[in-house]
């Protein structure tokens, strides 16, 4: 046997635990799988608690190990880094909590926001340089980090008086879905639901969007007066949340 056999052997005995695999190795090695086949297992479940804290909170210790070992079985990882590993959780908990979407969402929502963390980064157009800035050539562009979700239920709510000690409240579908934008605004993840306007928007100002597009998109919406205000509450807020990329101010 080769290395590389040994070792792709070995790796399937990891992540199956089958007599099969096992009884490739002989009798005497058998003590030792089990021994790291539990480091294995324990480092992705570690992996796991660490990424979802607020799942955990939600869901409670005991069906929360319960989910997170289903997901052990079923998902491998396939990476040689854990970096990766907790992106397939929300979609393990879709398929495991289908009656309780609130479940899968906060964890999306929590990955996405970890995701942002960690994300590249990007100099922001401040507040203060807003007044150096051509508005009616300026073309907007979001940070890297920004993202959209879709949320059918209030897991935002939920993530929220998690995190912060207060009254959760209970889950809920809403009746019509939010679009909630995730980045990371200095060293803090941020997330916030936009309104319908700005939802609509929203694909264009990724790919780019001018901001006198924007006004004129907002003119068609609400009027010259209001559109011209909205815009510029707009502009001032994504300013403030440092959502636009300094170095796309062209």
């Amino acid at each position: 046997m080769t290395l590389a056999m040994l070792q792709a052997e070995f790796g399937d005995w990891l992540m199956t635990g089958s007599d099969r695999a096992a009884a490739r190795f002989t009798p005497a090695a058998q003590a030792g799988l089990l021994v790291y086949q539990n480091n294995y297992r324990a480092a992705l479940m570690a992996c796991l608690h660490e990424s979802f804290p607020q799942t955990v909170q939600w869901l409670g210790h005991e069906d929360f190990q319960a989910s997170a070992a289903h997901c052990i079985d079923d998902c491998p990882p396939d990476s040689w880094s854990l970096d990766h590993y907790a992106a397939q959780f929300p979609h393990s908990l879709a398929a495991q909590w289908p009656d309780d979407p609130e479940v899968a969402e906060l964890a999306m929502l929590e990955m996405a926001l970890a995701d942002a963390f960690v994300g590249p980064d990007a100099d922001a157009l401040d507040g203060t340089a807003l007044g150096l800035v051509d508005w009616d050539s300026a073309r907007l562009t979001w940070v890297p980090t920004a993202r959209l979700l879709t949320l059918r239920t209030n897991a935002q709510a939920i993530w929220s008086a998690l995190a912060s000690g207060r009254t959760v409240p209970p889950a809920q579908c809403i009746p019509h879905a939010a679009t909630v934008l995730v980045w990371r605004h200095a060293e803090t993840a941020c997330f916030r639901t936009l309104d319908p306007l700005e939802e609509a928007l929203a694909p264009r100002l990724f790919a780019g969007m001018k901001f006198a597009d924007v006004c004129r998109a907002l003119v068609r919406a609400k009027g010259e007066a209001d559109g011209i205000r909205t815009a510029g509450l707009w502009l001032a807020q994504w300013a403030g949340d440092g959502l636009l990329r300094r170095d796309a101010m062209t």
